[in-house]
């Protein structure tokens, strides 16, 4: 006979499902992605990215869009900071997502040490309108970096019975294949950046930066992280090839088309083959092909 959860056990699975729906309205590929992940880690990836969302969404638009200015988003963007440290410590937030957050980050021991860098980044998307080399790496440090040692923390942790740290070189893959992420979406979004949000992620408008070199560093970040992608447990392994390759075929055709008229995106049968070759474990394909 099956009981359903109530009290504090129905409201955590409340707040997983609240952090599911999220990521699978914002990214449908992401959501497919994590649908390869082993059920140990696969809702505390959500839970990450669902904070990562909320909080990207506070500095990129609607927030603003809702009428609230510059000022008035810092201080949201501060309580969300605020909220999701005591949360951690309390065990308990009236924010769905917050809650499923802190849950994820208390099993797996994502602390302070990768969670204040992902809000200060957040919090330069509010001051700083073009970046040089050493505030892009900063910021990619903090926006990207953290967000797959994170998950990085996830794929090590989940349902363990005691935490352990993950090799140096997992955590120099992780950090890799999430600034090839985030580099791949600033050359998919250069336009909007620039004319909407008046942002200069990788100076290439400044002439600081040739796109071609951009591209050529993205391709060497993906490969490095490819790497290493057999080290990783093996229930977390497909859904990271799955999304490796979705991003070094987001490259190739970036390289492909230097001027494209519309945001680059790769057509739904092309993920689809992609997705079939991590379910049958293959390889990472190689950047460039």
């Amino acid at each position: 006979m099956s009981h359903q959860p109530t009290g504090i056990a129905l409201y955590d699975t409340a707040a997983d499902e609240a952090a599911a729906a999220v990521i699978a309205a914002y990214s449908t590929s992401f959501s497919m992605a994590t649908r390869l992940l082993g059920s140990r880690a696969r809702t505390h990836v959500r839970n990450i990215y669902a904070l990562v969302r909320v909080a990207d969404e506070i500095v990129d638009g609607p927030a603003i869009e809702a009428g609230l200015n510059g000022t008035q988003a810092a201080s949201l963007l501060d309580a969300l900071q605020e909220e999701t440290m005591a949360a951690i410590d309390r065990r308990f937030s009236s924010n769905l997502v917050v809650h499923a957050f802190a849950r994820t980050a208390r099993e797996c021991v994502i602390g302070a040490d990768l969670i204040d860098p992902f809000f200060a980044s957040m919090r330069t998307d509010l001051t700083v309108a073009a970046h040089d080399d050493a505030s892009h790496d900063s910021y990619v440090y903090g926006s990207a970096e953290v967000v797959g040692l994170m998950c990085l923390q996830v794929f090590v942790n989940a349902g363990q019975p005691s935490p352990s740290g993950p090799s140096p070189e997992l955590v120099d893959g992780a950090r890799r294949l999430g600034a090839a992420f985030q580099d791949v979406n600033f050359l998919r979004d250069l336009d909007h950046d620039e004319e909407t949000l008046g942002r200069d992620y990788l100076g290439i408008a400044t002439g600081d930066h040739d796109r071609e070199a951009i591209l050529d560093r993205i391709d060497a970040d993906l490969a490095a992280a490819a790497a290493v992608i057999p080290q990783l447990p093996a229930d977390c392994r497909r859904a990271v090839i799955a999304a490796h390759d979705l991003f070094a075929e987001l490259s190739r055709r970036l390289r492909a088309d230097p001027t494209p008229a519309v945001r680059v995106r790769v057509p739904d049968i092309v993920k689809a083959g992609l997705i079939a070759r991590a379910l049958v474990g293959a390889a990472p394909r190689r950047t460039g092909a």
